[in-house]
């Protein structure tokens, strides 16, 4: 987690150095050089959590012009300059500000104050839980009827086509029957009404010409998502032949995503086990007789979900890595 820390004074600057030198992350002090509206700008676009040593009045005036959405919002902490308090004030749950608060607190022995309803309670918050089974939350709107049901003591039910290791936690059942659902932990699309958490676990293998655009990949991409029903979300990497580690239109691809791009050799696509969709043309050109299929799976370290698929010049294929969730949804669960 990438974070940045910002004080208004002497002693704050000193408990933000010393939270910096435990957690990790950038300690500054307000006005050298930035003035309070540039660092929290900056702050906004390249870190994971911001932690404002001082008032929590400076810290929502700071961050409100730039406050988006819970899915996409930064971590945003406050603790006093005497280590008193950690509050988070922004995104608790999937920004990951309550366990940051928690991780503060232990760090200078302040109190976490926390303040979602869930947490109050001490009833399980299924946005908490997406984030520590790295799940992409699919319909966020959809949380504050599920942490509602909870609240009122009602039982949800959650599908999973996975085991899900450990006790279910109070108020919430594992069901196989994916009609009566009240969250669904899947890769795949449903048109079903409910909250749909998709495992980031599916890895994009690519073969394509020089000088393929970025736009040209991002079609392909989107038909092969409508052939394989599966969530966008669920991809969290691209992999390739390494001949193709300089081709613009892949690598601002992959950025666009977010996605991380490996590539590997033709020997070692070649020594990849398992059953591939071959070509003598794609061998001819880059030593293998596939790229795409075999990249996805040596990428991901588990199986082929989708064979090869083909369009503007464009080959792609969805491996799918090992998946073992658990009822883990606090930091210190075991």
């Amino acid at each position: 987690m990438r974070l940045m820390y910002l004080s208004f004074s002497k002693k704050g600057e000193a408990l933000a150095v010393r939270l910096s030198a435990v957690l990790g992350g950038k300690a500054a002090r307000c006005g050298r050089p930035l003035s309070l509206d540039e660092w929290t700008c900056a702050a906004f676009r390249q870190a994971d959590g911001l932690v404002f040593v001082g008032a929590a009045g400076i810290a929502v005036r700071a961050i409100a012009p730039y406050v988006r959405s819970k899915t996409s919002d930064p971590a945003v902490v406050v603790v006093d300059e005497c280590s008193h308090f950690a509050v988070p004030i922004l995104s608790g749950h999937l920004g990951g500000a309550n366990d940051l608060a928690r991780r503060i607190a232990r760090a200078c022995g302040a109190i976490p104050v926390l303040t979602t309803a869930t947490d109050a309670n001490g009833v399980f918050a299924v946005d908490e839980w997406a984030k520590r089974q790295n799940c992409q939350v699919i319909h966020p709107e959809k949380i504050k009827d599920v942490s509602s049901s909870l609240l009122a003591g009602r039982t949800v039910q959650v599908y999973s086509p996975w085991p899900v290791a450990g006790d279910c936690p109070e108020n919430v059942a594992l069901t196989r029957d994916e009609t009566g659902c009240m969250v669904r932990l899947d890769i795949r699309t449903r048109e079903e009404n409910c909250l749909c958490l998709a495992p980031k676990i599916l890895v994009l293998g690519v073969g394509c010409r020089k000088g393929t655009s970025q736009e040209t990949l991002e079609e392909t991409f989107q038909t092969l998502l409508e052939k394989s029903g599966v969530f966008a979300g669920a991809v969290y990497m691209a992999a390739s032949i390494n001949l193709k580690q300089e081709e613009a239109g892949l690598l601002a691809f992959c950025k666009a995503h977010g996605w991380p791009c490996r590539f590997y050799s033709a020997g070692e696509l070649e020594a990849v086990p398992g059953d591939f969709t071959a070509s003598s043309f794609v061998r001819d050109v880059t030593g293998v007789d596939n790229v795409c299929e075999r990249s996805a799976v040596l990428a991901s370290g588990g199986r082929l979900s989708w064979k090869k698929s083909v369009g503007n010049g464009v080959t792609m294929a969805l491996a799918q890595s090992p998946y073992a969730p658990t009822w883990r949804w606090l930091e210190d669960d075991e």
